[in-house]
C-alpha cells in the first residue's frame, strides 16, 4: 500500500512538472531577441531637379553614388520596432504616412512603431511628380520603403544588441554666430538680425561668438547574429550635410559614404545606417578665425568626415558588450502647433518686392524667394500643423524623433532630462516642417528664424521638448 502511495505521489509530481514546463518554455521563446536589416535603392532618374539650394536649381546629369533607404527591424518576442533612413533632403509626412499605412496593413506593426527619417543630403530630388521627365518619384520612394522594411522583417534572426558612445568634435561648428553689441546684419525683409548663418570672412572681426552649442558625441547601436555576424550598425551624429559635391550630381553625401565604409569594414551582410541628429544650427565649418580655411576638391571633405566618423564608431564598436535580450516599446503623439503667419508689414513688403521689374536690383539677394514664401504662408489653408513626436525604448536606451531641423541645444536638453541612461534624438523624422529655433534664437534672428524657413510658432521647440520627454517618461515608467 505504501508502495502504491509512493508511485501515485511520483505520478502527480511528474504531471505537475510537465504542466509547468509549457509556460516556462513559452517564456523562454519570448526572450529571444531578433534583428533584421535591408537596403532599397531609391536613386531617381537623371533629368530631375536637385533640391536643397536656392534658385536656380540644377537638373541632375550624373549619379556620383546611389541613394538608398536603409531599414532595420528589431523584435523582442512581443514588440517590433522599425527604422528606415532615406537619402533625401527631407520627405513630407504624407509620404511616410502612406508607406506606414501599407506596412501596417501588410505586417500588423503599428505606425507608432515605425521611425522613418531623412538624412538631409542636399544632392537629392523632391519626392513629388516631376513633370519635366514625367516620372513619379514619390511613388517609387514609397514602394521602396515598403519593400525595404518587409525585407528587413523577412531577415529577422536571433541576435544580440549593444550600444555606446564615442566623440568626434573636430567636424562640428555652430554655424550661427552672434554679432558684437551694436552690430547687425540685414535680412531679406528689410530688418536687421543679431545672428548670422555661415558668416563671411569679412564678418569674422565683428563676431562675438557662436549662438549655440555642438554635441561631440557619436551614438552607436550594434546588432549581431548569435554566430557573430554583423547584421547592422546604426550611428547618430549631429552634423548637417557636408557638401562639396558636383553641382549636377546625385549623392548621398557623407551619410552614404559612412554607411559604405561601415559595411566594408564589418563585412556582408551588415547594413550601415546614419539617421541625423539635432543639427539645424551645426555644420562642418569653423567660423572662429582660429583655423585657416581650406579648399577641398569635390567629395574630398565628404570622404574625410565619413572616414573619421566610421573610425570612431568602429573603435566604440570593438568595446561593446552585446546583450542577448532587451525590452522594446514605443510611444507617439500628434502635437498641434500654431502655423506661423505673415504680419501686415511683411505682407506689404512681399507685395512690393514681387511688384518690382524683373531687372530691378534687389535690396537683399534673397528678397525674391522670401517674398514668395511670405505669400505662400499667407495662402496656407490650415492655421495649425500636426507634428508627429515619437519615442522608442530599446532596453536602457531612449530614442526621440522630431519632424523638424532641430537645434542642437534642444537635443541636448532632451538628453539631459531624459529618464534613460542613454538618449539620442533623430531629426527630420516622420515629416519635415522646416527649422525649429528656440525662443531665444528667434530673438536673435538669422536664416533659420525667417518666415518661410521657420513655419511654426515661436514656442514650438519648448512644446516639442516637453512632449518628447513626456513620451520617454511614459516608456520608462511602463512595466
Amino acid at each position: 500500500m505504501n508502495l502504491l502511495k509512493h508511485l501515485h505521489r511520483r505520478h502527480l509530481i511528474a504531471i505537475t512538472l510537465a504542466a509547468l514546463a509549457v509556460p516556462l518554455g513559452s517564456i523562454a521563446q519570448e526572450k529571444i531577441f531578433k534583428a533584421g536589416a535591408a537596403t532599397s535603392n531609391i536613386t531617381p532618374p537623371l533629368g530631375m531637379t536637385i533640391v536643397g539650394n536656392f534658385a536656380p536649381q540644377p537638373v541632375s546629369k550624373h549619379v556620383h553614388d546611389e541613394l538608398h533607404v536603409r531599414c532595420l527591424a528589431l523584435d523582442d518576442g512581443k514588440t517590433k520596432l522599425v527604422f528606415a533612413v532615406a537619402d533625401n533632403l527631407h520627405l513630407a509626412r504624407d509620404v511616410w504616412d502612406e508607406a506606414k499605412k501599407k506596412l501596417e496593413t501588410d505586417t500588423g506593426i503599428p505606425a507608432s512603431h515605425m521611425m522613418f527619417s531623412s538624412t538631409h543630403t542636399h544632392s537629392s530630388v523632391s519626392a513629388i511628380t516631376d513633370k519635366g521627365v514625367g516620372f513619379d518619384y514619390r511613388t517609387l520612394v514609397i514602394s521602396r520603403v515598403v519593400d525595404g522594411v518587409k525585407r528587413a522583417l523577412n531577415n529577422l534572426e536571433p541576435a544580440r544588441i549593444a550600444w555606446g558612445t564615442g566623440k568626434l568634435p573636430q567636424w562640428l561648428g555652430n554655424r550661427r554666430w552672434i554679432l558684437k553689441e551694436g552690430v547687425t546684419n540685414p535680412n531679406p525683409f528689410g530688418g536687421e538680425d543679431r545672428a548670422v548663418m555661415n558668416p563671411s570672412s569679412t564678418l569674422i572681426p565683428r563676431l562675438a561668438g557662436p549662438a549655440g552649442p555642438t554635441n561631440p558625441e557619436v551614438y552607436c547601436l550594434s546588432l549581431q547574429a548569435t554566430d557573430g555576424r554583423q547584421i547592422a550598425l546604426m550611428a547618430n551624429y549631429w552634423l548637417h550635410y557636408v557638401g562639396g559635391v558636383g553641382r549636377e550630381d546625385l549623392s548621398a553625401d557623407y551619410f552614404g559614404e559612412f554607411c559604405r565604409r561601415i559595411e566594408q569594414s564589418l563585412g556582408a551582410p551588415c547594413v550601415g545606417l546614419l539617421p541625423n541628429g539635432p543639427c539645424g544650427d551645426v555644420n562642418s565649418n569653423d567660423y572662429s578665425g582660429k583655423t585657416k580655411a581650406k579648399t577641398y576638391k569635390p567629395y574630398e571633405k565628404i570622404a574625410i568626415v565619413a572616414n573619421d566618423l566610421a573610425q570612431e564608431v568602429l573603435r566604440v564598436h570593438k568595446s561593446l558588450q552585446h546583450q542577448d535580450w532587451v525590452p522594446l516599446s514605443a510611444a507617439a503623439s500628434d502635437l498641434e502647433l500654431a502655423a506661423r503667419r505673415p504680419t501686415p508689414e511683411q505682407m506689404k513688403w512681399a507685395e512690393g518686392v514681387l511688384a518690382k521689374p524683373k531687372d530691378a536690383t534687389p535690396v537683399h539677394r534673397l528678397e525674391q524667394p522670401y517674398a514668395e514664401r511670405v505669400m505662400e504662408a499667407k495662402r496656407a489653408q490650415s492655421d495649425t500643423i500636426q507634428a508627429f513626436i515619437q519615442a522608442f525604448r530599446i532596453g536602457d536606451l531612449g530614442i526621440a524623433s522630431i519632424p523638424f531641423e532641430v537645434f542642437t541645444e534642444t537635443g541636448l536638453e532632451i538628453k539631459a532630462k531624459s529618464p534613460f541612461k542613454d538618449t539620442f534624438t533623430i531629426e527630420l523624422a516622420n515629416g519635415a516642417n522646416g527649422y525649429l529655433p528656440t525662443p531665444t534664437q528667434h530673438d536673435l534672428g538669422g536664416y533659420e528664424t525667417w518666415l518661410g524657413t521657420n513655419r511654426v510658432e515661436r514656442e514650438a521647440s519648448v512644446k516639442i521638448t516637453a512632449k518628447a520627454l513626456e513620451l520617454l517618461q511614459g516608456l520608462r515608467a511602463a512595466p
